[in-house]
């Protein structure tokens, strides 16, 4: 609880509640909570809301959709949460956090991602069952977690991971790092890792694909703003993005 009160005073302020100038325009703060697999794509679609909307400033907290859900749950203050599944949002309209009905704007699934040069030899879902490889997974509790875990159940494979993180960033930068011989993160990561890893596609992921829903927060300390950030997103410019960063359209 102590956790989030120190995160509920690190934010006070950043959703500040100017909502529209005297001219109508969209001004003042918009604090997004977003799942941790849109950190490269909202950290630009910031920039570019903050470009059409002089006056305004986007902040934001990436993390694990599960823990985001509980940080607002108990009262963490935002406007806008964009989750990496449909059952993490969930958690928040059912407490009425959301009242607004989430719109899917993107759609996303797993790849196989290795270091570069592929030390470990990890081609298939079956190498996540070796156990002489080191292997990092999404904790259960965070969407890429649950879609691994469907995704093993398909190819009746039982993984041995020797970390289970919180996030998909904190998995990917395992890989990154060469700490582990392999890992399963969403496809738009190994992308955005660059040349730092190396993505292998298999069949089954098309069978465990995420839905991305967003909304603005009932209690949004900028109203205005708030929706004004989903729709950028929902726009044509906001789906180009994402698109470029290798999310499906919903």
């Amino acid at each position: 609880m102590r956790g989030v009160l120190v995160l509920a005073l690190l934010l006070t302020g950043c959703g500040a509640p100017a909502a529209t100038s005297d001219s109508g325009k969209i001004t003042g703060g918009v604090t997004v909570f977003a799942a941790a697999s849109l950190t490269e794509t909202f950290t630009q679609l910031g920039k570019d809301f903050e470009a059409a909307n002089p006056g305004t400033k986007v902040k934001f907290n990436f993390g694990g959709s599960s823990a985001l859900a509980q940080q607002l749950d108990q009262g963490a203050p935002a406007d806008v949460f964009a989750s990496a599944a449909p059952a993490n949002m969930k958690q928040v309209t059912d407490t009425k956090t959301i009242t607004d009905v989430p719109r899917t704007f993107a759609r996303n699934e797993l790849a196989i991602a290795v270091p570069k040069g592929n030390p470990g030899k990890i081609t298939t879902l079956a190498g996540f069952a070796d156990a002489g490889k080191k292997i990092a997974l999404c904790a259960e509790q965070v969407p890429c977690g649950a879609a691994a875990k469907k995704v093993f159940e398909i190819a009746k494979v039982t993984p041995a991971p020797d970390t289970l993180e919180q996030d998909v960033k904190a998995v990917l930068t395992k890989v990154s790092l060469g700490e582990v011989d392999g890992a399963l993160v969403y496809r738009t990561d190994v992308k955005a890792a660059g040349d730092k890893v190396e993505g292998v596609t298999f069949a089954e992921a098309s069978q465990a694909v995420n839905d991305y829903p967003i909304a603005p927060l009932a209690k949004a300390p900028n109203a205005a703003a708030a929706k004004a950030f989903v729709e950028f997103v929902l726009s044509d410019k906001g789906r180009a993005v994402l698109g470029a960063a290798g999310f499906g359209s919903p």
